[in-house]
């Protein structure tokens, strides 16, 4: 792609990323994105941050290369849980996309729908690569934005037959229910507890900001697979220890699983590379076995790593660029 100096910038609003790529367009591109991180085709330096005094608050930088499709760029995010009761996303930022042969800035683009759409996307990759053909039950732990974006992502890989719901607030949980229902899904289940909503579930996505484990393995169904998305520190946990020791244990990319993933951290100090039985990639080039029976618990540990933004970010800037779509800024 040749450039003249003057090349502007196209600034794509959130808006346009969901028009532009759907859910079930963005799974397929996450999937070819974790097979290249696990061929050893991108640079995923770990997640960098400061954290203003006294706050949970955290402004992050993911910087990142992939060879294919070839990007490279960063996401620039500020994550601010307590927005979710002001009315906004706990996610805010941006995706700089830049050329990958001239360094030429391409693009700027809303980070909070890219994060949302990517993340349950991958989700949905280690669910098809891992959950059992026939698992049908559904349990999601929390109700905000990242809940929303897994129903959906779920239920294009895995045919539901329920669907349970826990929030910490019982208003929230029974809006999502009502909110998201869609023809031909199940109707949404709200329960009171945790421990309640994953009875029987084979399919679980956690997706909360808790800090202190709320999600106890001896509540987990034989032959489950588990989705832990909501932490993504090293000081932060969403199931105890029991579900990591019993569960075979997939991640998004060692590198940053074995310096910020709480669960793993906790549960297996210095012998958590051993724990690791491997990549989702690696699961998806064959060379890593995934499940290997219907008894087995299976966790993917979802940290969200910049290829994933990459290759999404890739794929907007091609389509916004076809459709017209977006402002584009001299800069």
């Amino acid at each position: 792609m040749s450039h003249t100096a003057s090349t502007p910038v196209l600034v794509i609003s959130g808006a346009d990323v969901r028009r532009l790529l759907p859910m079930q367009d963005c799974i397929p591109i996450v999937e070819s994105a974790m097979r290249e991180v696990s061929r050893g085709g991108a640079q995923l330096p770990l997640r960098i941050g400061c954290v203003p005094p006294g706050t949970q608050n955290i402004l992050a930088v993911m910087p990142g290369y992939l060879d294919e499709p070839a990007s490279i760029g960063a996401k620039v995010i500020a994550v601010y849980p307590a927005n979710a009761q002001r009315g906004l996303s706990s996610h805010m930022g941006v995706v700089v996309l830049f050329d990958a042969h001239e360094g030429v800035p391409l693009a700027i683009i809303d980070a909070a729908s890219i994060t949302g759409l990517r993340t349950a996307a991958a989700t949905a990759v280690a669910t098809k690569a891992l959950a059992s053909e026939d698992a049908c039950d559904l349990a999601i732990i929390g109700t905000g934005e990242q809940a929303v974006a897994h129903l959906q992502a779920i239920s294009l890989v895995r045919k539901l037959r329920s669907v349970r719901v826990w929030g910490r607030s019982k208003e929230k949980a029974y809006a999502f229910a009502d909110r998201e229902v869609a023809p031909g899904m199940p109707r949404i289940e709200v329960y009171g507890t945790i421990r309640d909503a994953l009875l029987g579930a084979d399919l679980v996505c956690t997706t909360t900001s808790a800090r202190e484990p709320i999600v106890e393995g001896a509540w987990i169904a034989q032959g489950a697979h588990v989705n832990l998305v909501g932490a993504s520190s090293a000081a932060a946990r969403e199931v105890d220890d029991a579900l990591v020791l019993r569960s075979s244990f997939f991640v998004d990319f060692r590198g940053s699983a074995l310096a910020q993933a709480g669960e793993l951290l906790g549960a297996m100090g210095s012998n958590a590379a051993k724990h690791i039985r491997g990549e989702i990639g690696e699961v998806l080039n064959g060379t890593v076995p995934g499940r290997t029976d219907e008894f087995e618990v299976t966790v993917y540990k979802s940290l969200g790593i910049a290829a994933q933004d990459l290759a999404a970010a890739h794929a907007i800037y091609q389509r916004a660029r076809e459709a017209g779509v977006g402002v584009r800024a001299e800069l």
